[in-house]
């Protein structure tokens, strides 16, 4: 493999960040983890704190050799090992390398990160930060990329779809918001009941009577309700 290569650089960080999270293993807080999150993953047993600042010296070691070609393909590794920390360390990439750079090709790549090893801890992260900045960028694309989100037979496209606005404040278009919350208000999926409350609960910060309104005049689920107004009773 030729040194400074594309393909070096990603093999060099993805091997020295996988080996620093080893060395820092610990089992009995990755079998606690296992547990929190029903066993559907494997763990290092290292938590937010420590990950986050083996990450950053990772960065700080290869920062010179990470453009956007490069992290994106290192995300990609890091998505392909099982240890959910990796999970948590490629989306952390992509917040602070991309996230104000994505491309308009990028959605297939956000898609992807969403539809990998899905669960909530990843999604909505994801969802908020990811595809609610791509969409940002590209707001033309909202209503193509959100109907096939919404329209797809993928609860984490779906609670994506829901929870994209998050962060956007005044910038909430209500109507879509009320839309998908409607079309998905009878699935009976915890996911998506909790997600429909969040995204109400985070609008009512801004708009909490157009909130109030919405709720009293919809039936939804006792959950769904019971988190948008949380902060209003």
């Amino acid at each position: 493999m030729i040194p400074g290569s594309l393909a070096y650089q990603q093999m060099n960080f993805t091997t020295d960040l996988i080996a620093q999270l080893t060395a820092a293993a610990n089992p009995a807080q990755a079998k606690e983890m296992n547990i929190y999150m029903r066993e559907r993953y494997s763990f290092f047993g290292v938590k937010a704190p420590q990950r986050k600042a083996i990450l950053k010296t990772t960065i700080d070691t290869y920062k010179s050799q990470l453009d956007r070609p490069t992290v994106i393909t290192i995300v990609k590794e890091l998505y392909t090992q099982p240890q959910r920390e990796l999970h948590y360390c490629a989306i952390e990439l992509v917040t602070r390398f991309l996230k104000k750079k994505f491309q308009k090709e990028d959605i297939t790549f956000i898609q992807q990160l969403i539809i990998t090893h899905s669960w909530w801890d990843t999604v909505d992260m994801i969802a908020k930060h990811h595809l609610g900045g791509y969409l940002k960028s590209f707001p033309k694309e909202t209503t193509r990329i959100i109907q096939s989100f919404s329209n797809a037979d993928h609860l984490w496209l779906n609670r994506s779809a829901i929870l994209f606005q998050l962060d956007y404040k005044k910038e909430t278009n209500a109507d879509l918001l009320f839309q998908l919350c409607l079309k998905h208000k009878n699935t009976g999926e915890f996911f998506i009941n909790k997600a429909i409350g969040w995204a109400l609960r985070e609008y009512a910060k801004t708009n909490p009577q157009a909130v109030i309104t919405f709720v009293s005049e919809h039936s939804l689920s006792p959950l769904s309700e019971q988190e948008a107004l949380k902060k209003l009773r």
